[in-house]
């Protein structure tokens, strides 16, 4: 997950494994705060779980995506209607010169309008397709806790801000939303032993150099690849079943910001499979007798820890270029 990953964003299917419990005022607020102007990611998939409320506090979080999305399409709408005036403006242009900035402008506004086109067919799409569930860096995630000795599962951003730090913590540590296995005691000693998490994961996604994972797709894919820059590998377990991936988490508090829960998955060296197609990292997915354990560490067994950690699912996680 050094890249991106499909998950399981319908917070229904942890509480459907784990008999877990949804903290609805984390949602409420996530919710809330983007429909107030907040810049926070959500995946399209989170949203649809509460396509068919149940309970006041699910029809609440309806009403605000409901707002939200409507707020959007008008945006998108008159952010079209500007691209295609452009569009034709540099089609008048063009029809008695060619100049390089009436094409160059053709070339965005139509990349804008295809663009916007897209986003309004999605915000009225009920029909799901893999993208709605795939997070990057930034977005937001439902990750299983325990709390009060009970499975919670709780929205979070998929790039950890230990509790205590500067809120440009951020930029200056922009790879957060990995927790390297060999960092664990050093730079994630506030979270590891502390506050672990877990998410469920279908597919990760990782970039690799073309030179590095030529040989692998030319036997996957059936031709090699022109050697140059960063391709997208999707990983997928052999045996189809869930990643449930080991995480840090941490709860940042400051005085007048909103509270901001966030998470980071556990990287280790990867499987032979994994780095034979040219990336050198890869989540670590836990076993399911093992999940009580993570989500309540002792922190001071951390040789328990490890052990989880070494004792891992490993199934053959088959590639290919993603889409």
């Amino acid at each position: 997950m050094c890249y991106s990953a499909q998950i399981q964003a319908d917070y229904r299917r942890y509480v459907k494994m784990f008999g877990a419990q949804m903290d609805i005022r984390e949602f409420a607020r996530l919710f809330w705060e983007r429909a107030e102007g907040s810049k926070v990611k959500i995946p399209k998939a989170m949203e649809d779980g509460f396509r068919e409320p149940q309970t006041d506090d699910e029809r609440e979080i309806k009403t605000l995506i409901d707002r939200y999305n409507a707020e959007q399409a008008t945006k998108v709408e008159q952010e079209l209607f500007k691209q295609r005036t452009r569009l034709a403006d540099a089609e008048r242009t063009l029809q008695m010169k060619t100049t390089k900035a009436a094409t160059e402008g053709k070339r965005i506004a139509t990349d804008k309008i295809d663009a916007a086109l897209r986003r309004l067919a999605d915000s009225g799409r009920t029909e799901q397709e893999p993208r709605d569930s795939r997070i990057f860096p930034g977005y937001y995630a439902p990750v299983l806790v325990i709390e009060d000795g009970q499975y919670v599962v709780k929205p979070m951003r998929n790039q950890c801000r230990i509790a205590g730090k500067p809120a440009n913590y951020d930029i200056k540590y922009p790879g957060t939303y990995n927790a390297r296995r060999d960092s664990l005691d050093k730079f994630w000693k506030p979270c590891f032993g502390h506050t672990h998490g877990l998410l469920l994961v279908n597919v990760f996604y990782e970039n690799v150099t073309r030179a590095k994972c030529e040989n692998t797709l030319f036997e996957t894919h059936g031709g090699p690849q022109a050697p140059g820059e960063n391709v997208v590998l999707e990983f997928r377990p052999n045996n189809g079943q869930l990643l449930m991936v080991a995480c840090l988490w941490s709860r940042w508090t400051a005085p007048g910001q909103p509270d901001l829960l966030s998470f980071a998955a556990i990287t280790d060296e990867p499987p032979a499979e994994v780095e034979a197609a040219g990336h050198d990292r890869c989540i670590v997915p836990i076993k399911r007798e093992h999940v009580d354990a993570w989500l309540n560490p002792q922190a001071s067994d951390r040789a328990a820890l490890d052990a989880i950690l070494e004792d891992r699912d490993r199934p053959y996680y088959k590639h290919r270029l993603a889409a």
